[in-house]
């Protein structure tokens, strides 16, 4: 029921035969780009909230946490969208929350570089079961990963051994979003919590997992296609298109780009 009428015929074509690049031929950066515009006034600021943090993990995960707590998850499809603005609006979605964290470790100088995957469409079902079918075949995800320590360190991994061992629902102050879903379990892709949620509380890989008690952190088997490793966003988007055509996204962004993630209509 998924629908490919939406998107863009340019990132299509593009993502055709395509190989991945080797993770180990891209070095990541500092450097603003035209989306993670690090050195906007707005971003400085949050940098300069973390940058006195012990280590450069720990003022990152200080970072997710108030872009959490101050950036309100909605379905807004612009992943062009410069980080500034994300910040000035106090909403965004998933991946324009993901590259407000990217900025900022840019501005504490911690090199940053992301992850194409291309995720099954269906995966997306359980947030929009009125909608089914209008949503894109395939949703390509932009999958941030940093510098730490020499070794580059996913998203879905930086909070990693910092969760307590036990007691509340692990959706508490450290994700600072009060709508998640109530659950020790992994990531299930609908009420409140998003993705850039849930990586506060659980493990979250695009890969296999390696033991049995991980099972929950796997998504493995909702990727389409691994396009590879890029220096950043910026560079992934320009090499294979956003997910919807410029039309669907001009079209749909005034009631997505205010529609609260897990609300059951818009947001005025």
């Amino acid at each position: 029921m998924t629908s490919r009428l939406l998107m863009s015929y340019n990132a299509q074509t593009k993502r055709a035969g395509v190989p991945a690049r080797e993770p180990d031929r891209v070095a990541g950066s500092t450097r603003a780009t035209a989306i993670l515009d690090h050195d906007d006034p707005r971003v400085g600021a949050l940098a300069r909230r973390v940058e006195s943090e012990a280590t450069p993990r720990d003022a990152l995960r200080s970072a997710h946490r108030i872009i959490a707590r101050h950036v309100r998850p909605v379905y807004s499809v612009e992943d062009g969208r410069p980080v500034s603005r994300t910040l000035r609006l106090g909403r965004g979605s998933c991946s324009q929350r993901m590259a407000a964290l990217e900025a900022v470790a840019r501005a504490v100088r911690v090199r940053t570089r992301v992850r194409g995957l291309l995720v099954d469409g269906t995966y997306w079902y359980p947030r929009f079961p009125r909608l089914k079918p209008f949503v894109p075949e395939q949703v390509l995800l932009a999958w941030p990963e940093f510098r730490i320590s020499g070794a580059w360190v996913p998203i879905g991994e930086l909070f990693e051994a910092a969760a307590p061992a036990s007691g509340g629902n692990g959706n508490s102050n450290d994700s600072g979003n009060g709508n998640g879903n109530g659950s020790r379990d992994g990531f299930t892709n609908k009420g409140g919590e998003t993705l850039f949620d849930a990586v506060a509380r659980t493990g979250v890989r695009w890969d296999a997992c390696g033991t049995a008690s991980a099972a929950a952190c796997d998504l493995s088997a909702q990727v389409v296609a691994d396009l590879g490793h890029f220096d950043d966003r910026d560079e992934l988007f320009a090499r294979h298109g956003q997910t919807l055509c410029w039309t669907a996204r001009t079209l749909s962004e005034p009631v997505l780009g205010r529609w609260s993630a897990g609300a059951t209509r818009p947001t005025a």
